[in-house]
């Protein structure tokens, strides 16, 4: 389905919420970390490395779902977002109806 222009600036605003709550998630994890590091419940090194894999997989995690992100592939990371919980369909209210049918039938 091809989104009109309007819909695509939806889509990214849509997007950009999904996106901000998965850098919020991987920051908890990573102060997680550093609070097991502060209570010393982990080493120096062992924390250092736990927060430097956390941040490489989480990395490359966005850089799969986002990086090179063009119009024709916004349906689908918001159906991927949709099927993370990252965004709600109380979300989608304001694209077409349309649109929200074809987002419906690929979650369910």
């Amino acid at each position: 389905m091809e989104l009109s222009k309007g819909e695509k600036k939806i889509a990214r605003e849509i997007i950009e919420i999904g996106l901000q709550k998965e850098f919020a998630k991987a920051l908890l994890d990573l102060d997680a970390i550093m609070n097991d590091w502060k209570s010393e419940q982990l080493g120096n090194q062992d924390a250092w490395h736990r927060l430097y894999k956390k941040i490489i997989t989480f990395d490359k995690y966005i850089a799969r779902r986002y990086d090179g992100m063009t119009g024709s592939n916004y349906l689908l990371v918001i159906i991927g977002q949709l099927r993370d919980g990252l965004i709600l369909e109380s979300d989608l209210e304001n694209l077409s109806e349309e649109v929200r049918q074809v987002l419906k039938q690929f979650i369910e």
